[in-house]
């Protein structure tokens, strides 16, 4: 008695709120989830026989397989996010997740480099190969303009406005962002791109893909992280780092020198600014600092 309703809902995720595949797979996981815990329990209500209760009963029921609090909050989302969709359609009387509550979570931050660990890591790459130019473009890129991996592996050719200093970036959901990019990023995409890249035989279909392995198709996610880790390694650097530290510390950066945070929000391409607010952790001294200037109370 699910399968319209899933049915429906998948079409909503996929049309209305324009997810890529792989998040509305993982929403609609979250409801095999429930559906499996009222079977469990043979109690399978439709959604709008599900009360706050049997929810609660759920959360329990997840917690029991020992998931991280951050993975249930995570379902418990998706059950949310459901029962949105639901009630947008008039398909129930009353929203069961109205009270329902998440596990507390607290915010673990990342690690973040500072901007000399990653000249540091940008310089151990060997630029007398091929793939060390190629290296470095895709590094200097992801730090200039704090990009996710899954951006940079999929940034085109024709997205490039390198003569006006911007990149057209496609992320989350297909949502497309025009975000700008460095002198130094520039200057080593334009040496890969006319120097390199052309010295490529290109597989079909991958005529656009800015980033080639040397098979001459579009680099993969683990590619980059492996990149990543070697140069790490070599750098002496015992953080725990990944692609997505290049994200973290170009956002960081920004907001320790000052930058707005709508404006780092538009960068990084956030569609809540909640999102955003993970970058603030700004050290002690310089938020000290902020209120000794800005707040009446701390002024002497």
């Amino acid at each position: 008695m699910w399968d319209a309703y899933k049915k429906g809902y998948k079409a909503y995720l996929q049309l209305e709120k324009s997810l890529s595949d792989n998040s509305v797979e993982a929403y609609l996981h979250d409801i095999e989830k429930l559906t499996q815990f009222l079977q469990a329990n043979h109690a399978l209500k439709t959604p709008g026989e599900i009360e706050l209760k049997d929810l609660q009963q759920f959360i329990k029921w997840i917690g029991s397989f020992e998931l991280s609090p951050a993975s249930q909050a995570r379902i418990i989302s998706g059950i949310r996010s459901f029962y949105k969709y639901c009630s947008t359609e008039n398909l129930i009387k009353k929203d069961p997740t109205t009270l329902l509550e998440a596990p507390k979570l607290k915010r673990a931050l990342p690690d973040i480099l500072s901007f000399e660990e990653i000249e540091n890591i940008i310089s151990q790459i060997d630029l007398s190969t091929n793939e060390g130019g190629r290296n470095k473009a895709i590094l200097e890129t992801m730090y200039s303009c704090g990009l996710r991996v899954s951006e940079v592996v999929n940034l085109r050719l024709s997205c490039l406005y390198l003569d006006v200093g911007f990149v057209r970036v496609i992320g989350k959901g297909d949502k497309e962002r025009l975000v700008p990019i460095g002198s130094s990023a520039i200057k080593y995409i334009n040496l890969y791109k006319n120097e390199l890249r052309v010295h490529i035989s290109v597989k079909p279909g991958n005529e656009d893909v800015l980033f080639l392995n040397r098979r001459g198709i579009k680099l993969t996610r683990v590619m980059i992280f492996l990149i990543l880790k070697e140069l790490v390694k070599k750098a002496g650097i015992t953080k725990n780092i990944s692609p997505h530290t290049f994200r973290h510390s170009f956002a960081t950066h920004l907001v320790e020198g000052g930058a707005d945070l709508r404006a780092v929000q538009e960068m990084l391409g956030h569609e809540s600014i909640t999102t955003t607010e993970i970058y603030t952790h700004l050290d002690r001294e310089y938020l000290r600092e902020t209120l000794h200037r800005f707040h009446p109370a701390f002024k002497n």
